[in-house]
């Protein structure tokens, strides 16, 4: 096991305990003579690398994981309107310049994913992305012929005829599948992972208004999720590792569209819970909230 290597600068440091407060799994402890940050006994093997201590400290006092806080970036405010906008300005796209994304804005996506938040800080998510136009063709002709080999098969037509008839599209050369984007970006996870259904959506989120901010258009693609599960030698193309599973598709290039205004979306249901609850719970509706959370 790898342990943390916690340095203080004792001249810089003012004994606040807020590394201490802030320390996710309890790890930490202030000396009881000097009052310096250490970690508690046996608690070493328990850091997660989250770096909250590194953050959190005021004076930058404190290094961990080899981590220097004057190679940190200071937090600044964000212009929450502007962050709004972005949201409300967000439309998936699905009509795409047939060119390769300039490298600049590419290698600034890529530099981007290893900031996304992960459920215990477990960063050992896997990106596959498509940066060449010229693979992601080639991943469109080697897929199509066996797609439709399969969406034409008669198991296929009778139990899932919504999905047999992507066939038709297929065969007069539209591509239905990856909407003609140029890129591609796959997230997958190790199969024990603890938060292995939800982290893909979390990086795909952050990448997806990230992306939006550069101008680069995004879609998550059910279709394409779909296809590389029915056809599992596209996740050996694109290079996910034994031991993980595929958690999603987004694809994404530079957009041959562009939106003049935000759209009006109808309004959803927000509801305030209020102390005591809303309703008092029963045996049946205990039950069918089991199953549709742990079952469906």
């Amino acid at each position: 096991m790898n342990y943390p290597e916690l340095k203080i600068d004792e001249e810089k440091c003012i004994h606040c305990g807020l590394c201490v407060k802030d320390c996710v799994d309890r790890c930490l402890e202030l000396n009881e003579d000097t009052k310096i940050p250490q970690f508690k006994k046996y608690k070493e093997g328990a850091c997660i690398k989250c770096q909250h201590c590194l953050a959190v400290c005021p004076q930058g006092a404190l290094s961990i994981w080899g981590k220097n806080p004057v190679n940190s970036e200071a937090v600044g405010n964000v212009n929450a309107e502007d962050l709004f906008k972005l949201i409300k300005s967000r439309r998936s796209v699905r009509l795409y310049k047939q060119e390769n994304l300039d490298k600049s804005r590419m290698d600034k996506l890529k530099n981007m994913l290893k900031y996304v938040p992960t459920g215990v800080n477990d960063h050992r998510l896997h990106f596959s992305i498509v940066d060449d136009i010229e693979v992601m063709d080639d991943i469109r002709n080697k897929m199509t012929p066996k797609l439709i080999k399969l969406l034409e098969n008669k198991i296929v037509k009778t139990t899932n005829p919504h999905f047999a008839s992507l066939a038709k599209p297929l065969k007069q050369g539209i591509d239905i599948i990856f909407r003609g984007a140029p890129h591609l970006i796959a997230v997958s996870t190790p199969t024990d992972a603890p938060c292995k259904n939800i982290d893909p959506a979390i990086a795909l989120s952050y990448f997806e208004l990230y992306a939006q901010s550069l101008g680069v258009g995004t879609v998550w693609c059910g279709f394409a999720d779909g296809v590389f599960r029915v056809l599992p030698e596209l996740c050996d193309y694109i290079g996910i590792p034994r031991g993980y599973k595929l958690g999603y598709i987004m694809l994404f290039g530079v957009p041959d569209v562009k939106y003049s205004r935000t759209t009006q979306p109808e309004e959803l249901t927000v509801q305030s819970v209020p102390l005591g609850g809303i309703t008092k719970s029963t045996a049946f509706s205990k039950t069918k909230h089991y199953i549709n959370n742990f079952l469906r």
